[in-house]
């Protein structure tokens, strides 16, 4: 099945036309707490949680990248509450990811300088598809592995099984705090552009060429743009025609890249 779908309207509204099961996975940054603004428009989070669990395929994901707002000296924990309500739907909670965003414009004299966000991935039972990026460099790679194991009085024993001379790889599965630098020229009237590398990394890691990726939030279109780019399905949903035609002119190649 083909869908290259960019839609104008409420997202909840919306999924509730799609099919149980459809959608193989999810990349999305919904709006959370006060920290943009959004031209008013808020979203029934409950709502838009269930109906993603009724559209997941069985093993799909959902990547919720989100942070918390802080008023008065006290964080919102909304991150948190979203987490749990989206485990009370149904899905795992596979991994709490960090986005890194190595940098941060808002200073504080009285706590550290928050510079990352949440990457919640939930799953729909197991992950039916995982293709870890491996570009971590292992600090031992290329040398013979050992095959010992500590013990619990501090010797070491032969691990049974190893190979002989079987070498360390040279790659490894990166870590789960990804650093990725926000986007600096955002050439776009959109108020919170993510990264496209960042979108990229979780198609690749989460779905297969072909696979159709949903983007509920689309914005400016990041997810559906990288999306097409990998030779993936979309379907991104806007309640704002202006951010939906951002989008469209991104994934025709009519403005300029932002990476």
């Amino acid at each position: 099945m083909t869908e290259q779908k960019i839609i104008q309207g409420d997202c909840l509204v919306e999924m509730m036309k799609m099919a149980d099961g459809c959608i193989d996975l999810t990349v999305t940054s919904p709006p959370y707490d006060n920290l943009r603004d959004y031209k008013g428009y808020t979203f029934d989070f409950e709502g838009i949680a269930r109906q993603l669990y009724r559209v997941t395929k069985e093993g799909g994901v959902v990547v919720w990248i989100m942070a918390d707002e802080t008023l008065g000296g006290n964080e919102s924990g909304t991150s948190f509450k979203q987490s749990l309500f989206f485990k009370e739907c149904g899905f795992n909670l596979h991994d709490t990811m960090i986005w890194n965003k190595g940098t941060s414009p808002f200073q504080h004299n009285n706590r550290y300088i928050s510079c990352f966000e949440y990457m919640f991935v939930f799953s729909k039972g197991a992950p039916k598809t995982t293709n870890l990026i491996k570009d971590r460099k292992n600090k031992y790679g290329g040398s013979n592995i050992t095959g010992t194991e500590r013990q619990m009085d501090g010797s070491t024993k032969q691990r049974s099984g190893v190979q002989k001379n079987k070498k360390v790889k040279e790659y490894g599965a990166r870590l789960n705090i990804w650093e990725v630098v926000p986007v600096k020229a955002n050439r776009t009237n959109h108020p919170a552009v993510f990264p496209e590398a960042l979108a990229r990394d979780h198609i690749l890691s989460w779905s297969n060429e072909g696979d159709i990726v949903l983007d509920p939030f689309l914005g400016s279109g990041t997810t559906a743009k990288m999306a097409h780019n990998l030779k993936r399905n979309y379907i991104g949903i806007d309640i704002s025609e202006e951010y939906c035609e951002i989008a469209r002119k991104r994934i025709a190649g009519q403005s300029s890249p932002l990476l």
